[in-house]
Order: structure tokens, then C-alpha cells, then sequence
């Protein structure tokens, strides 16, 4: 059975549960038996919930029974869900599950128990997605990389010496080491796109406002949850469920399911080669570019090289500024999450640090911010109605290595003098340096993300050294269709779904 669950997406896992080839608990058992084989050696899960999610597959399956034997069953509504008994992890950050612990990578929330679901999680649970734990993020979701100190760092199955990304670090991890097909993630600046993209998988941000929130919006209302998943139809599907398309039958016109099994009309692609908020694309990413561009062409897809014209400097201001004054509430207003005042012990010093800018520069900078993020949005609003879709780089280059973006002790230290002595011209000067290493890896995505627009990473090209370098897609608000008619066209003409990293061959 255990090849089988490889084999299959979310969506044909359903169909072995509804069919009865399958039970839920044989899935659930497959899940846990996987996580013990392989988060050992990727550390992508941080929390296990494997009691209650045997104890609600029996329950399920026995509903199941129940109602083909026409008897009355306790609960038929999630037994005939769009995604009954497939096994499902949450990102243990920003979305809440009633009962288990919410970290957030940091030591201060670690003991942390919601009470309630988040909207995401309620309406996961709905479709009959059976949740047994927690992805591992970067504290607060913070970084573009996910090693918390709290948990330690998360491997990417392709290299375990090399970053899944983040800060759905643990979400990408956890899918391409085929432990779950999809996993739940958020995205507040790349952290669906670049885990997506890192392992070689398939990553969605849909446009700001698609789908509901566990909290309101935090500065410029950056970012969204979704999924990140290993095919195309299994995202789109989702999305249906999370967006308010549930009432509708399956892949009927006008979803995202049907989007996905429509075809793709030639498009106008915007191809840009600018590096956004990086300084410059290296040779992996560039090859990646390049080949999607003649891919899509060879499709019957029409491809125009434009330069986006953006004050690439000001964009990254703005983006930062967003960022910092999201890191002060989320630290230095955390009693009110948490009950207890927040301790300088109980965070990473660059989260400490990101906190005290934010509440030194950020408010005060914070309407230039969002003017700046006006005219990116307008901006690229004009382009997309010249252009269906903007083709772009995901990552400024491949994967990096595990630890080479960590703050090296002479930048600690000038984050300890910057929270000790909050000097304006220090903190300028911190948030510019801190920033450029992640920038100069990470620098692609965050336009996306203070324009709204919904953006996607798709698994095209793999480098010398067998790593996977996705490439990113945008198209205008509520474009999500466009997108996903397009991604399932290039996932049938370079399929990625039995592409498998050496770990999860390794222990199949």
C-alpha cells in the first residue's frame, strides 16, 4: 500500500478512500510510519498529533462502513468530504488549531494553545483533510530559511545540506519526502513560492483577500494561506475548498478544479529578467528562466521580453518597513496572544532586533511604506493588462546550503547595540545590512506580495547538482485560474510529479 500512497496525489488518495480500495486509517498509518522513517533526517514536523488523527480515521471509516451498508451514520458529512482521510499537516504558524500547541518557531509562544480553529483550518477539517501535526517555521516566520532555534534547522529532502526554504520550510520538506501530498502554508512574502521552488514542488499564492483570515490584516496586509502540494489539480482543489467554492460539484465551470482541466488558450507573457530586490540572478536561475520562456513558447504562448521599470530600492524600503512594524506585534505586543510579557531570552536576537526597528522606524515610515506599495501595485496592475501573465524568477539562485544565511557574531552583536542604544542612524543601518544576505537570495517574490496579485512557483528545471530551481508566474488580481490552466499545461508537458529526491527513494 505504501507504494500506492506515493503513487497518488491528495485527490486520488480521496478516491481510494471513497471506492473503499483504501481506509483512513490504513492512510494515517502510512503517514505516521512515513514521518517516523524520514523527519528524522529533514526535522520538518515539530508537532505530532497521531492519536486523535487514528482515533478520527477509524471514526471516519466506520462511518463509512455505516452508510454503504445503509445504516445511520454519526457523521456522513465529512465521510463524503471532497478530501476524506487524507492525512494533512498544518504550518505551525499564524494558523491556529483548537488544542495543539502554536510555537511559531519561537520559545516564547512555545507552551502556546489556541482554542480555536483558524477559518483555514476549519474548512480543512470540513473537507475531511485528516491533520496529525505541525510543520516546522523560522521564527515568526521571519526568514526566507527555516531553522528556528527552538526546533533546530529543516532539510531539504533533495540535499540534506541545503534549505527547504521557508517559511514553509517544514511544509515543502514534509511533501517532497512524500509523508503527505499537500501541506497547508502561508505565504506573507515568498513562503509558498520559494519552499515551493526549493523542493521542487508545486506553490501558490493566491490574490490578497481569496481566502479567509484567523486575524485581521497586519501592515499592508502581506500575506495569505494556501498549500503547497506535488500536483497541480490537488492545489486548485483546495483552493476551492478554502475559497467558498465547496457547495459546488467537483471541477465544475467556474472553479479552480475546472480551471485546472481546461485548456490553457495561447497567452502574452511578460518574460522579465530583472532580479527584483536581488542584485542579480545567477546561472541556475537564469537557465530556469530561459527555459520555461521556450517551453511556454513551444506551448503557442507568446513571450516579450520587459523590464519592469520599478525603484527596485524604494520597493524594498517599503517591504521592510511592512515587515518590521508585523515583527514589533508579534513580539513586543505578544502579551496579548500569550498572556505574559515577551523576555529578550525568549527570541532570536534578529527577531528581537527586526521587533525594535519596527517599533523605532516602522510605524513612523509606515505611510511612505504604503504609498510605495500604491504605486507597486498600480504599477503592475498597467502591466497586466498589456500582459495575461508575468513570467519571473522564484530565487535569485539555487537552494542554499544550511546555516549560510545565520547573522555571523559581528552582526549579533550589532543587533545587541542596536536594542541596548535604539539609534535611528543604527537601526538604518542594521535593517539595510541584516537584509541583504536574505535579499541577495530571496529578493523575487515580495513584490507579489505587496502588489496582492496571486503568484505561483512551478517545478521546471532541476540544476547540475540535482536541485530544483522553480520558476514563478503572476497574473492580476483574481487570476488564479489563469495561472493554474497554465500550470496544469506545463506540469502535462514536463510532468514532476514522479520526480523523487534520493531521500524519499531511499525509503520508500
Amino acid at each position: 500500500m505504501q507504494s500506492d500512497y506515493l503513487a497518488h496525489d491528495a485527490i486520488g488518495l480521496a478516491e481510494l478512500v471513497r471506492t473503499r480500495q483504501a481506509s483512513a486509517r490504513e492512510l494515517i498509518d502510512i503517514a505516521i510510519s512515513r514521518t517516523e522513517a524520514v523527519n528524522p533526517a529533514i526535522n520538518a514536523i515539530v508537532l505530532k498529533d497521531y492519536d486523535a488523527a487514528r482515533q478520527r480515521a477509524s471514526r471516519d471509516d466506520a462511518n463509512r462502513t455505516a452508510r454503504s451498508n445503509g445504516e445511520h451514520a454519526a457523521d456522513s458529512t465529512i465521510t463524503q468530504s471532497a478530501l476524506a482521510g487524507v492525512p494533512y499537516l498544518i504550518k505551525d504558524l499564524g494558523a491556529p488549531v483548537a488544542g495543539l500547541r502554536m510555537s511559531m518557531g519561537s520559545r516564547h509562544y512555545r507552551h502556546f494553545v489556541p482554542a480555536e480553529d483558524a477559518p483555514v483550518v476549519a474548512l480543512a477539517k470540513a473537507a475531511g483533510l485528516n491533520i496529525f501535526g505541525k510543520t516546522s517555521t523560522p521564527e515568526l516566520g521571519q526568514m526566507p530559511y527555516t531553522e528556528p532555534e527552538l526546533f533546530g534547522a529543516c532539510r531539504n529532502p533533495w540535499n540534506l545540506d541545503h534549505t527547504p526554504g521557508g517559511s514553509s520550510g517544514g511544509a515543502a520538506a514534509a511533501v517532497a519526502a512524500g509523508i503527505v501530498p499537500l501541506a497547508h502554508a502561508s505565504d506573507g512574502g515568498g513562503s509558498i513560492r520559494i519552499p515551493a521552488s526549493c523542493c521542487g514542488l508545486f506553490g501558490l499564492k493566491p490574490s490578497r483577500g481569496r481566502v479567509p483570515r484567523a486575524t485581521p490584516p497586519g501592515a499592508g496586509d502581506l500575506g495569505i494561506d494556501h498549500a503547497i502540494s506535488r500536483s497541480v489539480r490537488d492545489s486548485a482543489l483546495l483552493l476551492d475548498l478554502l475559497a467558498g467554492n465547496a457547495d459546488r460539484p467537483l471541477g465544475a465551470p467556474g472553479t479552480f478544479l475546472g480551471a485546472s482541466r481546461e485548456p490553457c488558450k495561447p497567452l502574452n507573457i511578460a518574460y522579465v529578467t530583472d532580479a527584483m530586490l536581488a542584485p542579480s540572478l545567477s546561472a541556475d536561475s537564469r537557465a530556469a528562466l530561459e527555459d520555461a520562456a521556450q517551453l511556454a513558447s513551444s506551448l503557442g504562448h507568446n513571450i516579450e521580453p520587459v523590464s519592469l521599470g520599478i525603484d527596485f530600492a524604494a520597493v524594498r524600503h517599503a517591504f521592510l518597513t511592512l515587515w518590521s512594524v508585523t515583527a514589533e506585534d508579534l513580539v513586543l505586543n505578544a502579551e496579548r496572544i500569550t498572556g505574559h510579557k515577551p523576555q529578550r531570552s525568549e527570541f532570536e536576537i534578529s527577531t528581537w532586533a527586526m521587533a525594535h526597528v519596527g517599533r523605532k522606524l516602522g510605524e513612523r515610515g509606515l505611510p511612505a511604506a504604503l504609498e510605495e506599495q500604491r504605486r507597486i501595485t498600480d504599477h503592475l496592475s498597467d502591466l497586466l493588462n498589456r500582459f495575461d501573465v508575468v513570467l519571473c524568477a522564484t530565487l535569485a539562485s539555487a537552494p542554499i546550503k544550511i546555516g549560510e544565511m545565520q547573522p555571523t557574531s559581528a552582526e549579533r552583536m550589532q543587533m545587541r547595540a542596536v536594542t541596548a542604544m535604539p539609534l535611528e542612524a543604527l537601526m538604518k543601518k542594521l535593517l539595510t545590512e541584516a537584509s541583504n544576505k536574505a535579499f541577495a537570495w530571496a529578493g523575487c517574490t515580495e513584490v507579489f506580495n505587496l502588489s496582492g496579485q496571486p503568484a505561483m512557483s512551478v517545478p521546471l528545471y532541476w540544476n547540475a547538482r540535482g536541485l530544483p530551481v522553480g520558476v514563478q508566474f503572476a497574473a492580476r488580481i483574481g487570476g488564479e485560474a489563469t495561472l493554474l490552466r497554465l500550470a496544469a499545461q506545463l506540469e502535462a508537458a514536463r510532468p514532476w510529479f514522479d520526480k523523487r529526491p534520493p531521500l524519499m527513494k531511499a525509503r520508500s
